[in-house]
């Protein structure tokens, strides 16, 4: 979601600074967990009831393949859609706020629910044909795709599907954004509300009560969005042309509940809340690096 500081931020020449701080930050903890993440979407499309990859098989399967830098597989496409996912995310989400609370003023819960779900829905929605992208290079074996492999593989996929297979996940996805928004949200302001119940200032926690805060508050949330997140991980992996007819969310369901029951929705989960801690000490020590060094 949305950065407490940018909510308070009034001066438009300061703006750009933190949303920079933001994305170096993305790119460099998104970077430095890639490993992790790779290994999350191996599992997801590829475990099965009778063959259940655990994270170390993932990850010695992934090396066997391709050796230790294809771990890294797809993080270029991921850390290059951070810029305009934020551009978009933060512009949709300050034209939210004000209108619906005014220019001034940090919102309260239940509009910055509002303004935060609509924000990342738009930003999501205009970044969509970046996931299925960031999906298919993350999956995708040693020399599958020639030359620069996102151009390949947007082209494959133009040429062989069509231009609706760079929305497919999409309903999911946007479903995904109220519980993930919603619970996200629920749980960092409870813990704020017993930061201000001890007595101390909220405007300056400590650095570890912070990321406690976010990595909790990001942990329930995903966890609360995760059978989404698999489904649309599913059918943005599904190739179509090779695999037959345009697979829907509701199939896909059936699908994975018929092979695996209700365990197999949960599958990657390992890896998901192993990276939230890591990830979100890279991007808090970076973010707060970055801010000192332009000076905000």
């Amino acid at each position: 979601m949305v950065p407490v500081d940018v909510l308070e931020v009034q001066s438009q020449s300061a703006l750009w600074k933190f949303l920079l701080s933001g994305a170096v930050a993305g790119a460099v903890s998104r970077t430095g967990t890639a490993p992790l993440d790779r290994a999350k979407v191996y599992m997801q499309v590829y475990s099965t009831r009778t063959n259940l990859l655990s994270l170390l098989g993932g990850l010695r399967s992934l090396v066997q393949e391709g050796g230790v830098r294809s771990l890294w597989r797809g993080n270029g496409i991921n850390v290059l859609k951070i810029a305009p996912e934020y551009a978009v995310k933060f512009s949709a989400f300050e034209q939210c706020k004000n209108s619906f609370c005014g220019v001034h003023g940090s919102p309260p819960f239940q509009e910055r629910l509002l303004a935060g779900s609509l924000a990342v829905a738009i930003s999501q929605t205009l970044i969509n044909p970046m996931e299925v992208l960031k999906t298919r290079l993350t999956l995708g074996r040693t020399g599958q795709y020639r030359g620069l492999g996102l151009l390949d593989c947007a082209r494959r996929i133009l040429e062989h599907e069509g231009p609706r297979a760079f929305y497919r996940g999409y309903l999911p996805n946007m479903l995904g954004i109220i519980p993930y928004a919603g619970i996200d949200l629920a749980v960092y302001e409870m813990l704020r509300c017993f930061w201000l119940k001890s007595g101390r200032d909220m405007k300056d926690p400590s650095g570890l009560v912070s990321l406690s805060s976010v990595t909790l508050s990001t942990t329930c949330g995903q966890m609360a969005s995760y059978p989404l997140t698999l489904v649309r991980t599913r059918m943005q992996a599904q190739d179509t042309a090779a695999k037959g007819p345009n697979p829907t969310m509701s199939g896909v369901f059936r699908q994975i509940l018929a092979q695996q029951g209700w365990p197999g929705l949960y599958r990657g989960m390992t890896p998901t809340l192993l990276k939230v801690l890591p990830a979100g000490g890279i991007s808090y020590v970076v973010y707060e690096a970055m801010k000192k060094t332009l000076g905000v």
